[in-house]
This record gives structure tokens, C-alpha cells and sequence, in this order.
């Protein structure tokens, strides 16, 4: 095994002739599972888009030991080390061409489970509104948690590196999981079952649900693209091709649901522009006007009856990668990549209003609000710096920086507890969860429940009166806490659980938890 790493690290790309003795070992030992074109088929996508993080000797390590509790099988006694290496640097090549994915391919792709039959009731005693989802990443599982007794009631199996959190429709009956290759699924909580997937996309970003439980849409990353669903029986309503004003093509850095606008909004990732796309046009007076009367040119009505999905554009100075939306959805503060500050948008009015000093990459997606000595603030992590910025969202101004021990990825709380409790995802210190007083904006403990493991990703239940935590590792655990006393509650064994969906949280907009 040793060999393959050792070869790996001398191997600097493929030559012509190597590359095609490569290309024939995928048609003889891949293509079966991961396509003839290397979109995927039973097996998930092998392009760069979609293995950024599986590179290096790690993909190479997956070719010849496969992986645990997948289809995946081990290469090892069939392969030779540099047949499997060679194999691993030809499917980081990107594709020649990027392949038609439009209405009829996406249609096409379409899998319904002939023998669903949707339950009248739940099939379980517990509260139907205080049920979890817990992705496990470790072998592309989720599991399905009764949120009163902490025990598992289900677990099943999802299209491979789900990512962006799962979406439930209103009533939170049904759910909706995306993964990295773009297949979304639908699964009834009430029936503990599948209903049916499709594939909306070759490399998605995250899905959004609408106001009312309608319709999905799915940014895509490849092709360029914003695909939007029918929550019912997942059949397609439109693609948009995510173009410019300027007429150039974009990814879409993320998309949301803005219920007080019934719309979704997104960014392009790009391009400097916002789209907010109409769910319900006739319910919003911002768009009830523009799609009237195309005042100052905003709005692209599009064909469709009471002007459903009318696209509206917002111009701003720079793309934006990651964003965060006040709780009223009139703004929304975005920051680039690569940048260093970040900018405050009116979306009722379409332009920027105000700039924030947000230095270290902020991750804005993760940000959350609450109220903290009778105004309301908000506060993101930094992926590069070790601190927390918090900002109140009347005047825009960062009221406090909370230095922490390293930089985090996610912040979590609920409207009944005292605390904001953030991870430190990188660096020495990723073992450490802070937990954060609101009103005095102070580490008030610092939990350490797995020395040296990852722990990450914080859910509340229900109530507010458990807080449940990732230990991040292949084997991991979900941790409950008692979220007022902090005291360890129950432990239970899970396979990397990446993140944690609480039903009544999501369907509610429960302050502390982000879009």
C-alpha cells in the first residue's frame, strides 16, 4: 500500500500515451458505476468538480481499499500501485466538454420507488416536529433521530457527499437532500421511506425550498445553471441558464428561501449580480411592481401564468461567494472569496448600502442573530482568522470581535437558551466547542468532549433544551448536552455526522439557527 503514496508523490501529470492507457483502465474497471463519460451512474460523479476533496494519495488510498459501507469495492489485489495512482491523477482531468444537462436529461434521470405508499399518519409515537436528520458523511448514510428520546429510528442511505443543509417542506413531513453531484432526494419522514430522486445538476451547490412548499431549486456549479422542481413528484418547472446581464455565464454561489418575499434568492458567484426569483410574484409589492410595469428595467418576465419565476437582477460592486440574510429578508450581507470586507444590500430597493471591515474570510452562510441587551446583532465565523465578528444590524457596525481558538466553521443557538455555542473547525484547537454568553458576548466554557477529534456543528432540539454535537471523525459520534447546565446527556456512535437538521428549527426559522 505503501507504494501507490510513494509513486503519487513523484507522479507530476499524464502523458499522452499514459493518459490513454489510464482512460482504458477506467472503461475496464470504472465505467460501470461512474458512467462512460465519468458523470456517475450508480457511483457518484469522477470529475475535479467533484472530488476537490478527495485528492491526492486520499482518492488514491479510496481506489485501493474502497470504501467502507458503499458499492464501492478495493483495487488493491486487482490493480498494480501505479495502475491505481494513474487512475487517480485521470479522473482529476477535467472533462473535454461539459455535457447538455437541461430539461430532458435532468427528466430522464428522474427515479421514483415503485413501492412507496405515503403513510396516513406517522409510523412512529414521537413528535413528528422534534425529529433530526443526521448527515453521516463517513459512508453517505442519514440517520433519523427522535429528538425526545435521542434514539435512532431509521437510517438510510443517500446519493454520495451530501451537502447543504437538507430542506423540509412546511408542515415538515417531507425532506430534501442534495449531494455534491447533483442528485436531489425525497424522503417521507412520516413513512420512514424514499420516494424518489432525480438529478438536477452534474456539480450542485445547495437546494432551497419555496414559501409554500411548491418548489425546489438547485444551484448548480456545472453545468451553469439554476434548476427548479416541483416538490411533488420532483418533475422539472424551469432551468434557468445562470447568465449575466453582461451575457456571461456563472456559477451560482448559493441559493435560499426568502419567505417574507416568497422568493428565492441567489447569488452568482462570477458575476456581480444577485437574482431574487418569484415563487408567489402577486404577493410581493416589490415585484407586483416591476413585473407590471419592468420599472428601471429590473425584472425579465418570463413566460409563465400570474408571472411565476419572474427574475429580477440586483447589480452590486463585486461577486459574492457567501451571504447571510437579516431575519425580515430585507437585506442581505455578502462577502467575496477573496476579499476582505463585506457588504450590506437592500433587496428592497436593489442596491448596497453600507460596507463592513470583515477581514479572514467571514462564512457568512453560517451566520446567525439574536438579540443581545435589546438590539439585534448577528455574528460569523472566519475561516482564516481565529474570531468571531459581531455586527448590529441597525447601525452596521461591528460591535465586537471575540477572539477565539482558532477559526471556526459554523455557529449555532436557540431562542430559549443563554449561549451561542461555535466550533474552532481548524487548526490545534478543533477539538474545542466555545459556548458564548449573548448578552455579555463572552466564552463562558470552553467543552472539549473528544480530545484531539473534530467536533463541529451544533443543533438544538425542539425546545431549545438539548444542544447536540458532531465529533467529526470517520468514527464519530452525535453528543447531547443538557444546553443549560452543559453537562454531557447521551452519546451516540455515528460515521462522521457532518451536520444535524432539526424539523420544528428549520420549519420555523428558529432564531439562532441559519438559512
Amino acid at each position: 500500500m505503501i507504494r501507490y503514496i510513494v509513486f503519487f508523490s513523484c507522479l507530476l501529470g499524464l502523458t499522452s500515451g499514459a493518459l490513454a492507457s489510464s482512460e482504458a483502465l477506467y472503461n475496464e474497471h470504472c465505467a460501470a458505476c461512474h458512467g462512460d463519460d465519468r458523470l456517475g451512474g450508480t457511483g457518484p460523479a469522477l470529475i475535479p468538480e467533484t472530488l476537490k476533496r478527495m485528492r491526492g494519495p486520499k482518492l488514491a488510498k479510496v481506489i485501493a481499499e474502497g470504501r467502507a459501507a458503499t458499492q464501492m469495492p478495493a483495487f488493491s489485489e486487482t490493480l498494480q500501485p501505479e495502475e491505481i495512482v494513474a487512475l487517480a491523477e485521470f479522473v482529476k482531468v477535467p472533462l473535454t466538454k461539459i455535457p447538455d444537462w437541461g430539461p430532458e436529461e435532468i427528466s430522464a434521470s428522474r427515479l421514483l420507488v415503485p413501492d412507496y405508499r405515503p403513510a396516513e399518519n406517522p409510523v412512529f409515537t414521537a413528535d413528528p416536529l422534534n425529529v433530526f436528520l443526521v448527515v453521516e458523511t463517513g459512508d453517505s448514510h442519514v440517520s433519523v433521530l427522535d429528538g425526545d428520546t435521542f434514539t435512532v429510528m431509521d437510517r438510510f442511505e443517500t446519493p454520495f457527499a451530501v451537502h447543504g443543509g437538507p430542506k423540509f417542506t412546511p408542515e415538515g413531513r417531507f425532506v430534501f437532500i442534495m449531494s455534491r453531484d447533483g442528485w436531489v432526494q425525497k424522503y417521507d419522514l412520516w413513512s420512514l421511506a424514499e420516494v424518489g430522486r432525480i438529478r438536477a445538476g452534474l456539480n450542485s451547490r445547495n437546494i432551497a425550498i419555496s414559501k409554500d412548499g411548491k418548489y425546489l431549486a438547485v444551484a448548480n456549479y456545472l453545468p451553469r445553471s439554476l434548476t427548479i422542481l416541483s416538490s411533488d413528484d420532483l418533475s422539472v418547472e424551469r432551468v434557468f441558464d445562470v447568465r449575466a446581464k453582461n451575457g456571461n455565464l456563472s456559477r451560482v454561489s448559493a441559493v435560499y428561501q426568502a419567505p417574507q418575499r416568497d422568493s428565492f434568492i441567489l447569488a452568482l458567484k462570477d458575476e456581480p449580480e444577485i437574482w431574487e426569483i418569484a415563487t408567489d410574484p402577486m404577493a410581493d409589492p416589490v415585484f407586483e411592481g416591476f413585473v407590471h410595469s419592468h420599472e428601471k428595467g429590473m425584472v425579465e418576465a418570463l413566460p409563465s401564468s400570474e408571472g411565476l419565476f419572474a427574475l429580477r437582477r440586483i447589480e452590486v460592486s463585486e461577486p459574492i461567494d457567501d451571504f447571510f440574510f437579516t431575519p425580515d429578508y430585507r437585506h442581505l450581507i455578502g462577502a467575496a472569496r477573496d476579499g476582505a470586507r463585506g457588504v450590506v444590500v437592500n433587496l428592497n430597493v436593489g442596491r448596497e448600502i453600507a460596507e463592513l471591515p470583515l477581514p479572514g474570510l467571514p462564512h457568512l452562510g453560517s451566520g446567525i442573530s439574536w438579540l443581545s441587551k435589546g438590539r439585534r446583532v448577528m455574528a460569523t465565523p472566519h475561516l482564516k482568522e481565529a474570531r468571531l465578528s459581531v455586527i448590529d444590524i441597525e447601525s452596521w457596525k461591528v460591535v465586537k470581535t471575540l477572539e477565539t481558538l482558532g477559526p471556526g466553521f459554523f455557529l449555532r443557538s436557540h431562542e430559549n437558551t443563554d449561549f451561542v455555542w461555535a466550533d474552532v473547525f481548524f487548526g490545534p484547537n478543533r477539538d474545542a466547542m466555545h459556548v458564548i454568553d449573548k448578552e455579555s458576548l463572552k466564552v463562558v466554557k470552553t467543552l472539549r468532549p473528544v480530545p484531539g477529534a473534530t467536533v463541529a456543528h451544533v443543533e438544538f432540539d425542539r425546545s431549545g433544551r438539548h444542544a447536540l454535537v458532531s465529533v467529526w471523525e470517520d468514527e464519530g459520534a452525535v453528543i447531547v448536552y443538557d444546553a443549560e447546565t452543559l453537562k454531557e446527556v447521551k452519546r451516540l456512535p455515528m460515521r462522521k455526522p457532518s451536520g444535524k437538521y432539526n424539523v420544528w428549527n428549520k420549519i420555523t426559522f428558529s432564531d439562532g439557527t441559519s438559512h
